[in-house]
């Protein structure tokens, strides 16, 4: 830096100092962004363009479901593997080969019946919880339809009300005894 505050350069190095950060510095990271001496290629300039970093729910689900699958699969050859090393015949064990078709078939017996327990079992679940929820549509119902049914009564109790209130006489008088009696009523049920 000068004396004076002012801006000092050195023409070696082409640096200059502004505010305590070199140009120098600038440049390079400047070169690091844009990826390196020679610029942008044009591959990287089209994915910078094209690069999208908004928040995309449909985007979100598909990765969901493809590691969801992912899974899967892998729990899959897991069980494959594991079937496939049981079912090898070991020379220590002795097996022939006649017990081991013989094990086979018990084993595809045993899924079968299993598949039909589970499934069994399914339609049972799934029926108790159609059943659930055929019950909880007619509790709604009735409540709606008793809910339905007060408000009407109210309607009806306060429009035979107004009509009282609202007669006249044939001077076109308020006849006072709906009136006095309305009066009454309030004042009983507020004391009672």
């Amino acid at each position: 830096m000068k004396k004076g505050g002012g801006v000092s350069e050195r023409y070696g190095d082409k640096e200059t100092e502004i505010g305590g950060v070199t140009n120098k510095k600038k440049m390079k990271k400047n070169m690091q962004r844009l990826g390196g001496r020679g610029g942008l290629s044009l591959a990287s300039f089209a994915n910078a363009k094209a690069r999208n970093d908004n928040y995309n729910p449909s985007v979100i689900k598909k990765q969901r479901e493809f590691y969801k699958n992912a899974k899967y699969v892998k729990k899959y050859k897991k069980t494959i593997n594991q079937q496939e090393h049981r079912s090898t015949p070991s020379t220590t064990q002795g097996l022939l080969e006649g017990e081991n078709v013989a094990n086979e078939v018990n084993r595809a017996r045993q899924k079968k019946t299993m598949y039909k327990k589970n499934a069994r079992n399914l339609q049972e679940l799934y029926e108790k919880k159609h059943e659930e929820q055929e019950k909880a549509r007619i509790e709604r119902e009735a409540m709606i339809e008793a809910k339905k049914e007060e408000r009407e009564a109210s309607e009806a109790r306060r429009r035979a009300l107004k009509e009282k209130m609202y007669k006249k006489t044939r001077s076109g008088q308020p006849v006072m005894k709906y009136r006095v009696e309305h009066m009454l009523e309030t004042i009983q049920a507020s004391t009672s």
